[in-house]
């Protein structure tokens, strides 16, 4: 299995980088890990520098497209989501009483990552301040996953030898597992008259900053 996976990643080299580049145009923080605990053998010709210039890239520019989105559809888009209402509630307090601190650490909050810059863009955050700011915890972020997987590679290497593969596909299973349990619990609640009223009372608040 791990010869398959060395080869495959040699083979398709550039595409690699690609995937990177789609997966953490929306998350991507578990593919980002994996490659980077996969490159640390040395068996696969990829790079951790590259590796961390194409998840930068598809962080911020992902985050980037959900600013201007919730800049130019925000309140309609967000009157989709009365599942969110609670995260989007939290999110715009953050938000509001740290402007600087949360553009800098949202994308290392479970939850909300995603949300984020579409409700900072609906805010009057200035585009200037959220694409510096973007740019630079785009750029802590890559890095802390890319190398911190390069690490933990490294260090299962040591203790678990050529088994250093199965224990990194069952890290990337759980995480997926957690992932699906999440977003099933989440849509088999519904929304409920609370989800809505809460929705409404953030969206004026909003509507009121911005």
């Amino acid at each position: 299995m791990e010869q398959w996976i060395i080869d495959t990643a040699n083979h398709y080299g550039p595409l690699v980088y690609l995937l990177i580049l789609a997966f953490t145009f929306f998350e991507g923080e578990t593919i980002v890990l994996l490659t980077g605990a996969l490159i640390s053998g040395g068996d696969i010709k990829l790079s951790v520098t590259s590796l961390t210039i194409f998840a930068v890239l598809g962080s911020f520019g992902g985050d980037q497209t959900w600013f201007y989105i919730g800049r130019r559809y925000g309140t309609p888009l967000l009157e989709r989501w009365p599942t969110m209402a609670k995260k989007v509630e939290w999110a715009f307090h953050l938000l509001r009483r740290h402007e600087n601190l949360f553009i800098l650490s949202f994308r290392f909050i479970y939850g909300v990552r995603n949300i984020s810059p579409f409700i900072i863009g609906m805010t009057g955050t200035s585009r200037s301040k959220f694409l510096l700011l973007n740019l630079l915890s785009a750029t802590v972020w890559a890095n802390a996953f890319s190398w911190g997987g390069y690490f933990i590679g490294r260090a299962l290497e040591v203790y678990l030898g050529e088994s250093k593969i199965y224990a990194l596909v069952g890290l990337v299973l759980i995480a997926l597992a957690a992932a699906l349990i999440g977003t099933w619990r989440q849509r088999r609640r519904g929304p409920g008259p609370a989800d809505a009223a809460a929705m409404a009372d953030v969206r004026r608040e909003i509507e009121d900053e911005s």
